[in-house]
């Protein structure tokens, strides 16, 4: 909520508060993974020294708003050894960092069109948040009448601004057959018998409709089930929950 993230001046989510020695604040999704990815492989930098490598750049859109993006925040900082390491070939790494800033630049840009397509599935989705958040009882049906009537609305803007078809869903399709085509018959994953950070990109993308009419629509009509539920059992043997 809102509220919970009063002490940041980035007002985006997720944001990362990790104890590195300071309280050190770590913004962007792209950037925790790639910061954390990095802090992982290689322990010579500290989480600070590391983070740095990722610096917040403000532009100015078109329209006069101001927007934060960060700087190189699909790469790993990693030495050579390293890298030869994590990415045996060139192509590897390309090929991880273009899906993952396609996930960022095209494929979420499709969820909000597509569970808030109609009034139904935007009360649906907000049945949901509120469901699954921290609301009280009038708070929550605040949140899910209005909310939902919001971002209906909203949908429609977002879809005009992104060139979206009448149906979105055979934009969503499309992104999603598109991506199991690059991860190829012959992979698990497009990182080959595990996950890479691509993977989990879209993975993390596509989750977040689960349980919604746009997520069983994708199953049913995209080929995308196979990967998704190998997704699924390797984040659930390692334990981790997303």
């Amino acid at each position: 909520m809102r509220r919970e993230i009063k002490f940041s001046s980035y007002r985006k989510v997720p944001i990362l508060l990790a104890n590195a020695g300071s309280p050190l604040q770590l913004n962007d999704s792209s950037v925790i993974i790639s910061a954390i990815k990095t802090y992982l492989i290689s322990r010579r930098n500290s989480l600070e020294e590391i983070v740095s490598f990722y610096p917040p750049v403000k532009t100015v859109t078109e329209k006069g708003k101001e927007v934060v993006e960060y700087e190189n925040k699909y790469w790993l900082m990693l030495d050579e050894k390293e890298t030869k390491r994590v990415y045996p070939v060139k192509e590897v790494r390309v090929e991880e960092m273009k899906w993952r800033k396609w996930a960022d630049d095209w494929l979420v840009h499709l969820i909000s069109p597509n569970v808030y397509r109609t009034p139904k599935e935007a009360l649906a989705s907000f049945d949901y948040i509120v469901r699954e958040g921290k609301f009280g009882t009038l708070e929550g049906l605040f949140a899910k009448y209005v909310g939902a009537v919001a971002m209906f609305f909203v949908s429609k803007r977002l879809k005009k601004r992104h060139q979206l078809r009448d149906d979105v869903r055979e934009d969503l399709y499309e992104a999603v057959n598109e991506w199991v085509k690059a991860v190829g018959k012959n992979r698990l994953f497009m990182g080959g018998n595990q996950p890479n950070l691509a993977d989990l990109a879209v993975y993390g993308v596509l989750r977040v409709m689960e349980g919604l009419e746009a997520f069983d629509d994708m199953m049913v009509h995209t080929n995308i089930q196979p990967w998704y539920q190998r997704m699924e059992e390797v984040i659930q043997k390692t334990g981790v929950a997303i």
